[in-house]
This record gives C-alpha cells, structure tokens and sequence, in this order.
C-alpha cells in the first residue's frame, strides 16, 4: 500500500511538472527575442532584418530586437548563439556558408550540426559581380582579361573568408585563372562601402543591396548567379560558362541545440504567418528579395547535404 501510494503521488508530481512545462511553453514567447546577426551594418542579412523584425511580432506577440556582432568571418556571433541558453530568446540569423562551409575549411569553436537547429530559411539570394559606375571594366570579360594579365593588383573586398562574397569569387578565379587580390571586411556592408569609396576595385552584392546603387547609378553588373538573366543587359554565369554552385545564399534562422520543439513550432507558426502578410510581401519586394520559405525540419535536410556539397565544393576549389 505504501509502494502504491508513493507511486501514485511521484506520477501526479510527473503530471503537474509537464503540465507546468506545457503552460510555460504556451506562454513562448513571454520577452523580446534577440536575433544575432554575425556580420556587419549595412548589408543584405541587415536589410532583410529590418523588414522582418518590423512586421513578425503582429505573429509572435513579442518584439525582436537585432543585434549585429560581426568578427572571425561569422564565428564570433555564431559561438554566442551557440553558448546562449536554449530557450528561443536567443536565434542566430545567419547563412549556408557561415553554418555548413566554413566548418571545412576551419577549426570552428561550435559544431554547426550538433549546436544549432534550423527555425526556417527565409529566402534564398543570387548573388552580382559588381564594379563602380566609373570603372574602366565594362563587361566580366574585361575583369577577368584585366585579372590575368595583372595578378593581384585589382581589389576585391568581401565579407570574409569562405563567406557569402568569398566563395564565389574563390571558384570564378580557378575556373577563369583571373587572380584578384582579396581583400576581407566584418561583412557585406562593409566590403560595398569599400568598393564606393575606391578602397577596392571590384565587389559582390545581393538585391537588396543593389537596388538602391542601382538606382542612384553608383555601380555597374558585370554579371550574375545562376542560369537565368536577372537583369536584361547582364549575363548570368551560366552564360559565362561559369558553374559556382556557391552562387546563392539561404538567409536562415537558427536556435541553439536543446531548444525545447514547442518553441521552435511557435516561430515556425510566426515565420509561415509572415508569408500572407501583405506588408511584408511588399517591403521584401521593394528590397528587391524573394520570399521562398522553408521550415525547420526541410531546411534540416538541406543543410545536411550541404555539409556533404560543400565539402566537394572546398576541395575543388583548394586542389591544385
């Protein structure tokens, strides 16, 4: 009778625990939420940011509040994503190639697959060869004919190692031989305000950048990721000859490893609510940016062959 009683009285305490547990998780989110940028101001994730942040807490109940902590190439903020607790008032907003490239390449503090899962891939973006207005070069064949006859003596700013503007630049000259002299900053921002500036010559941007450049005749498009033409006067890689298929990046949110599901279900619930939000369609339209989502459990899978990918891709790259 005793053993029986105990029992039953440990199960109510089991009960009520997870019934306490189920209401706090009802309650997600109950504060702000901090969204970690692990680059710099000014550039495509920054400007994505502000429309989102703007219009998901009609969705969420709750403000989220960016913080930008650029430094390592991505790492620094990605490790204290990494650390923070797993509560969902903490997510990374980052890209493919700061979570599952970069791991090939460095000794990274933080294993992406085992410290992070994914909340959702909010779009995807082509990414441009660009110069300014005032260049001599006028078409890519010009920059990379310049490239090859002078190795290293034009600038290429991007936003660091094996990063979004990296990578590609890294394929076009193996598969081209044009040799730049790659130069890196904290970021997409910062590397386009190192091209309008004259501190560099050459540069890559996202439309959500380019718009506005575009628009106020600052820089030229030599070309552009993919097989498509998104611009009617400038070829596509695919045109080229050309097939990096680091030619796009996946702007995504990530939670640290051990966030309870229900929290993760809530901003997905929120994300998926932000597609039929016609404010939101609007503004990432005026930015020039897709809005092609993905949830957590597909994005997942993506990332896990991307690990695979990328690896390839590094090694044809590095080889001689």
């Amino acid at each position: 009778m005793i053993w029986t009683s105990l029992k039953r009285t440990v199960g109510a305490a089991v009960v009520a625990t997870v019934a306490l547990g189920s209401a706090a998780m009802a309650e997600y989110p109950e504060k702000p939420i901090t969204v970690v940028i692990p680059l710099g101001a000014g550039g495509s994730h920054d400007l994505n940011a502000r429309v989102i942040t703007s219009t998901i807490p009609t969705h969420l109940g709750q403000a989220m509040i960016v913080r930008l902590s650029p430094g390592a190439g991505g790492q620094k903020g990605t490790q204290e994503v990494a650390n923070a607790a797993p509560d969902g008032y903490t997510l990374l907003f980052s890209h493919n190639y700061i979570d599952q490239l970069q791991q090939h390449v460095e000794n990274l503090p933080y294993d992406p697959l085992a410290d992070f899962v994914p909340v959702a891939r909010v779009n995807y973006a082509p990414i441009a060869l660009m110069v300014r207005s005032d260049s001599p070069y006028q078409t890519f064949d010009e920059l990379m004919d310049a490239a090859k006859a002078n190795p290293g003596e034009i600038r290429l700013s991007h936003s660091g190692n094996w990063g979004a503007l990296f990578t590609p630049a890294a394929q076009i000259m193996k598969e081209t031989g044009a040799i730049f002299n790659m130069v890196p900053f904290q970021g997409g921002g910062p590397a386009t305000q190192a091209l309008l500036s004259g501190d560099t010559e050459v540069s890559f941007g996202f439309p959500s950048v380019l718009g506005s450049l575009l628009d106020a005749g600052e820089v030229r498009v030599l070309a552009t990721a993919g097989e498509e033409r998104i611009y009617d006067d400038v070829p596509s890689f695919t045109e080229l000859g050309l097939a990096p298929e680091s030619g796009f990046m996946h702007r995504i949110f990530l939670a640290p490893a051990g966030t309870p599901p229900e929290v993760i279900a809530k901003l997905e619930e929120a994300f998926t609510a932000l597609q039929e939000d016609r404010t939101y369609q609007r503004l990432m339209s005026r930015l020039g940016e897709n809005t092609d989502y993905i949830g957590s459990s597909a994005y997942q899978a993506m990332r896990e062959a991307q690990k695979v990918e990328y690896e390839a891709l590094v090694e044809s790259i590095t080889s001689q």
